[in-house]
């Protein structure tokens, strides 16, 4: 953690000391009502993904606006939103081992909380534990819709859980989460749509046989920022779990709109100061690997088509230009990060700006949850 925080409400957008991760308050508010008004009117609600931003402030905002909860990833990410006053959270994932075990029940003992299983293994242990704490539980059976993640098959080994589930309470069989998470970043629209309706399909298959054995399907969760008007409108999925939306980052911007996909903006921003200028056509920022991710690409350059971010190390991003004269020592470039959620996990704050002055500064109090 960092000894001082690089700016402080009221700074000008100049003042602050760089690295750091800028957050646009107004296109951030912009992009989350856009969300909710997509699904104005519709029979499908939002739990937007936590893990994306990892900050109570914006759970509560999104949940203010309307989303039933939210998702996390792991069982500690789960923990801090607890604390922070949210009720309902899915752990969209699998979780193994006593401790953690007994850590989502604890959990479970203060809010709704919802886990993933995909194996009948996973089940036995919560149930015996759940049994023993005599703490109810909301269990979702994994379906690998085309991810070739997590998840059981569609079909006859989904319906076997779910028999599994029925049969251990106080477990209470939820439903299914089918996401499939490749399919956001399909660069071409049809190939988006044609991706979801499979996985749409491989779901309501599912579905239908499980209760052809008598056994309720509470709800079907899924889909991301890249594909959500396609499983919104599916007519299978009652839940979303997009997460990036708030945010945006470069490789969603990538990605080429359909007729009917709805665009978000993006809000948010490593600020970077440039630190060097060895040559005419290079120039050296402070913002390298430990500022930005590039698990998905290099962050670009904010409304400089002329510069173009080419190599980081640790502590250095390297800025191509032609123009000799484009950039100066202690110029300041906004960079949008390749991929937001784990450049998110490289901070500690968020500094949130509006009208170019620092209105705010939110922790990122699940930084570095990864238990």
């Amino acid at each position: 953690m960092s000894p001082w925080n690089p700016a402080q409400p009221g700074d000008a957008l100049e003042a602050i000391e760089t690295p750091a991760l800028i957050l646009d308050l107004d296109v951030f508010e912009s992009n989350l009502q856009r969300m909710m008004d997509a699904l104005q009117g519709r029979q499908v609600r939002l739990r937007p993904h936590a893990k994306s931003h990892k900050c109570p402030e914006i759970a509560l905002r999104q949940i203010a606006l309307g989303a039933v909860g939210v998702c996390c990833q792991k069982v500690s990410e789960a923990a801090v939103f607890v604390a922070a006053g949210v009720k309902d959270i899915l752990i969209t994932n699998e979780v193994v081992g006593a401790g953690k075990i007994r850590r989502l029940l604890e959990l479970a003992a203060k809010a709704r909380i919802g886990v993933l299983v995909d194996h009948p293994q996973q089940v036995q242990a919560l149930a015996v534990a759940a049994q023993a704490s005599g703490t109810g539980l909301d269990v979702y059976i994994e379906v690998d819709v085309g991810a070739r993640r997590c998840g059981t098959l569609p079909g006859e080994e989904a319906v076997r859980l779910a028999e599994l589930i029925t049969a251990a309470a106080p477990l209470r069989f939820a439903g299914l989460h089918c996401y499939h998470g490749s399919a956001q970043h399909f660069r071409e629209p049809q190939e988006r749509a044609d991706a979801i309706r499979g996985a749409a399909e491989l779901a309501r298959m599912t579905k239908q046989q499980i209760e052809a054995r008598g056994i309720p399907v509470g709800i079907i969760t899924g889909a991301g920022t890249g594909t959500f008007v396609h499983e919104r409108d599916s007519g299978v999925y009652g839940e979303l779990q997009a997460g990036s939306y708030a945010f945006m980052d470069r490789d969603y911007g990538d990605n080429r709109s359909g007729t009917d996909d709805v665009r978000f903006d993006h809000a948010l921003f490593v600020l970077t100061t440039v630190m060097s200028r060895p040559t005419a056509d290079r120039a050296v920022v402070d913002a390298g690997l430990k500022a930005s991710s590039v698990d998905s690409g290099m962050p670009s350059v904010w409304q400089r088509p002329d510069l173009k971010y080419v190599k980081a190390s640790d502590e250095h991003g390297v800025i191509t230009t032609a123009d000799a004269d484009s950039l100066a020592l202690g110029d300041r470039l906004m960079l949008v990060p390749g991929h937001c959620d784990p450049t998110v996990n490289l901070y500690d704050t968020l500094v949130c700006v509006r009208g170019g002055k620092v209105e705010a500064l939110w922790p990122i109090a699940a930084r570095g949850a990864l238990l």
